[in-house]
């Protein structure tokens, strides 16, 4: 048995077939220079997130795009076709189609997982209804939301079979003792840095595969629920699947040569360049919403008795940046001439622009405040 576990053989003749069985975690690793060195620089950049997002005033409003954008990206890694401006649609409930409701999901899954975490530390039970709430009413559906699988699946290509998946995770009775081996690790105690631990316990996830469909988001999701149980972020900040996005095939090739050479530490390399590069996008993108607040906010409060109505639509703007007024009316408890009014002001300063040409259900989108969020996706 290698350091990163065995193939077993399961059943004979043609039905033959070799599932990956792997050992629990903590491998024994190689820090050499260059991982601590890595280390040094990820754990540097994600202080610094940390600690800049721990001191905006309005960072609440940031966190809610910030989990629609990581969502979105999580999504299409998974080949989900959906745009920024998909997800924020304020008609959205009327026109939902396959590819926007998987993100939505993934958004309501995101909001569930870190609330729960406020009553229920992170374990299996936590990781299995975030699953039930990701897969709810959508594609996956009948692969048993909310459950371990009970059957082997297997990964490859479209049409693949056991005989021709690239791989092949944990038997159904392997899986159930890796994922409570797994449980076991996120406790415990380690003298490997947080950052580390999440490398490898997301490799471990991705590797057990435990249900029948969404693993890849979840195990992207339980990289920042340990972070922020273990404290090592606040705040869900850190979109790091813009990376690995970027670098989708190296990302499955870095897990897949854990398993094939045992290679733990280009891995865990791998992942540590992931989280530095992605804290210091984050870092970056905060700064620039920031300073737009602040410009925004200066030509609003030049508005005279107009003032407070447009502050009340610019708060909301900052949450729902494409707006329709009917909706934004109910939203705001203001009436519709009211809202209207406000939208128009703020259309006549350049803030807001109609993205549709109809003088009925007439969208507006705050457009700069959408062009920082859109770069990446």
């Amino acid at each position: 048995m290698g350091r990163a576990g065995e193939y077993i053989k399961n059943l004979s003749g043609e039905m033959a077939y070799q599932s990956f069985r792997p050992a629990p975690l903590p491998p024994a690793l190689n820090m050499d220079e260059e991982m601590i060195q890595t280390l040094v620089q990820a754990t540097k950049a994600l202080t610094a997130l940390d600690t800049l997002s721990s001191n905006i005033p309005d960072m609440n409003l940031f966190v809610s795009m910030y989990v629609r954008k990581e969502a979105l990206l999580s999504s299409q890694i998974e080949g989900t076709q959906a745009t920024l401006e998909d997800v924020l649609d304020p008609l959205i409930e009327k026109n939902a189609n396959q590819n926007v409701a998987d993100v939505i999901n993934y958004i309501r899954a995101t909001e569930y997982a870190l609330n729960r975490l406020n009553t229920l530390p992170l374990c299996n039970r936590l990781i299995k209804e975030t699953h039930a709430v990701l897969m709810e009413g959508v594609r996956g559906q009948e692969k048993s939301p909310g459950e371990f699988r009970t059957s082997q699946n297997w990964i490859g290509a479209t049409g693949s079979t056991l005989k021709t998946a690239r791989y092949i995770p944990p038997r159904p009775e392997d899986m159930v003792d890796a994922m409570s081996d797994l449980e076991k690790y996120i406790h415990a105690e380690d003298t490997l840095d947080v950052l580390i631990q999440a490398a490898l316990i997301h490799y471990q996830f991705e590797t057990i595969h435990p249900f029948l469909d969404g693993n890849g988001r979840v195990g992207r999701l339980l990289i920042t629920l340990f972070l922020m149980e273990r404290g090592a972020l606040h705040l869900p900040a850190l979109y790091i699947s813009f990376y690995l996005k970027k670098n989708r095939i190296e990302y499955y090739d870095r897990m897949s040569e854990v398993r094939s050479k045992d290679n733990y530490e280009q891995w865990v390399k791998f992942f540590l360049r992931a989280v530095q590069s992605s804290a210091e996008d984050a870092s970056e993108t905060i700064r620039e919403l920031a300073l737009l607040h602040d410009r925004s906010m200066a030509v609003i409060n030049g508005m005279g008795r107009a003032a407070k109505t447009v502050k009340a639509l610019f708060a909301y703007l900052e949450q729902n940046p494409i707006i329709d007024i009917r909706k934004t009316a109910g939203a705001l408890g203001l009436s519709f001439s009211t809202v209207s009014g406000a939208v128009k002001r703020l259309e006549e300063k350049g803030i807001l622009i109609q993205t549709n040409n109809v003088s009925r259900n007439r969208v507006f989108a705050y457009q700069e405040y959408l062009n920082i969020l859109r770069k990446d996706t």
